[in-house]
């Protein structure tokens, strides 16, 4: 396999060179050989040996296995030494074309970062890993994505006995903003600039042609995470925990811990079981999104001026441009939602009007949308059975199909337009247990597959899943979620 280990060549104060821990008995869950196909990766031929290779007991040739050292803000409170705590990096898979992927095993056991944790995952969050970041990558939102799936034989304790379970991951790199945060808060300006040069070089290779570039990469990154959130907002996707080490500088969503898609639309929806106080509540999003930014600011001042107040000035400029840029790509989005292929004041106006109904009356935040097509034209019953009041949301139809007219766009292409980003079925968050429940108690990993098979073609109509579109009866809501640490 043509790995190469550009970070591990860096100085090992970045990371600790870890062998992965061996497990008793390997089983392969689910290798997914469509992401493998499109790397290129070169898969081994039986099961036995894909679940040895993605259990970390045998190492391809070429990897230099090492864990990642980091700090991060988590909840706001800083941390000055996270890392890797339960996971190794493989090395950068390389294909033909020259594109890298970071290789990772999660629940891969003990580094010297685990801070007295076991450094192993339960069979529950690895599936929730792999449903949820192939239920991203189909809605077309920058992710992480899973590889492999493997069951270890052993058992992890945490409030139970469960399974235990390893993670490959797939990431553009694990550069993070706590990556950051680790050297600039030991003033280790010297590691800073060689991890900034490093990102650039990685990430943002056209910025070392710029006057600027390490103002540059701060701006690249904030506009990298402003679309990111914009997209999860659009979807109803809530992180759970947008920690400063959770946000990477690629722009992918990663680590999906105490994640979910929301179902009946509130901006103050909470799914983490730890998130006490609402910190990464759905409509917190965009403005945590911004502070992590601002922390990532500070990590760079020394390289943007050696003038504080100058490095300062320059940093504030683009943090205060954040909200800006993600107003642009979130009004874009939400915009199309109900039809418009351009945000001006009145579609947002008549958006902002639809999502106060849709919050007064708990309307469902993918069904609304997705059913709206329906109501183009003057079928609207089946979107507004979605409503228990109907005089409100009636005017509402009434204006935004005015509006629809003004702006010459016919109800086909208005229909086409929503149809193409209001997804029919999400990976709701209760299907995710179903799956994960049948998975851990029984060992059936069918239940699984089907969602699987649900979520790959988020926006078609496809009858053999209606089941999947459907909200969770009352008994079968869930309403927070663990990490698996």
């Amino acid at each position: 396999m043509p790995f190469d280990n550009t970070y591990s060549r860096l100085p090992e104060r970045f990371y600790e060179r870890i062998t992965p821990v061996r497990v008793k008995n390997p089983g392969l869950i689910r290798v997914n050989r469509e992401l493998a196909a499109s790397m290129e990766f070169p898969l081994p031929e039986t099961d036995s040996a894909m679940a040895e290779l993605f259990s970390g007991n045998e190492l391809p040739e070429g990897c230099d296995p090492v864990a990642l050292v980091y700090a991060g803000h988590q909840f706001g409170h800083f941390v000055p030494r996270l890392g890797d705590g339960r996971a190794v990096l493989l090395g950068e898979y390389v294909n033909s074309t020259g594109k890298r992927f970071d290789i990772q095993l999660k629940g891969s056991g003990r580094t010297r970062f685990s801070r007295n944790g076991d450094g192993l995952s339960p069979l529950g969050p690895v599936i929730r890993e792999y449903i949820i970041s192939e239920a991203m990558y189909r809605l077309g939102i920058p992710t992480t994505r899973a590889l492999a799936m493997v069951s270890t034989g052993e058992k992890v304790f945490r409030e139970e006995e469960l399974p235990g379970a390893v993670l490959t991951r797939v990431a553009a790199s694990h550069i993070r903003v706590g990556t950051f945060e680790y050297f600039a808060s030991r003033s280790d300006h010297e590691a800073l600039k060689i991890l900034t040069d490093y990102a650039i070089e990685r990430h943002y290779p056209e910025l070392t042609e710029t006057a600027e570039p390490y103002a540059a990469l701060l701006d690249k990154v904030c506009a990298a995470q402003a679309a990111l959130v914009a997209r999860w907002m659009s979807v109803g996707f809530i992180h759970g925990v947008m920690n400063t080490d959770n946000t990477t500088v690629s722009g992918e969503t990663i680590d999906y811990g105490p994640c979910a898609f929301m179902d009946s639309y509130d901006p103050s929806t909470v799914f983490s079981s730890i998130d006490t106080y609402g910190r990464y509540a759905f409509g917190r999003q965009p403005a945590i999104a911004q502070w992590n930014m601002a922390s990532f600011a500070g990590c760079l001042l020394p390289l943007l001026h050696e003038n504080e107040d100058t490095a300062r000035e320059a940093a504030q400029s683009i943090i205060d441009g954040f909200k800006d840029i993600f107003k642009q790509h979130y009004f874009a989005d939400m915009c199309r939602k109900i039809g418009f292929s351009s945000h001006e004041d009145i579609s947002i106006e008549l958006l902002n009007r639809l999502l106060e109904i849709m919050q007064q009356g708990k309307s469902d935040f993918t069904l609304t949308f997705r059913k709206l097509s329906s109501a183009v034209e003057n079928t609207p019953e089946t979107f507004l059975s979605g409503f228990s009041g109907k005089d409100e949301v009636g005017k509402w139809l009434i204006d935004w199909r005015k509006e629809l007219n003004r702006q010459g766009i016919a109800p086909d292409k208005a229909a086409q337009i929503m149809n193409g980003c209001n997804p029919a079925v999400i990976a709701r968050n209760h299907r995710v247990e179903q799956a994960i429940s049948a998975a851990v108690e029984h060992g059936d990993y069918s239940v699984t597959d089907r969602l699987l098979e649900a979520i790959r073609l988020p926006y078609a109509e496809r009858t053999d899943f209606d089941e999947y579109r459907n909200p969770p009866e009352p008994s079968e809501k869930v309403y927070r979620t663990f990490c698996g640490t």
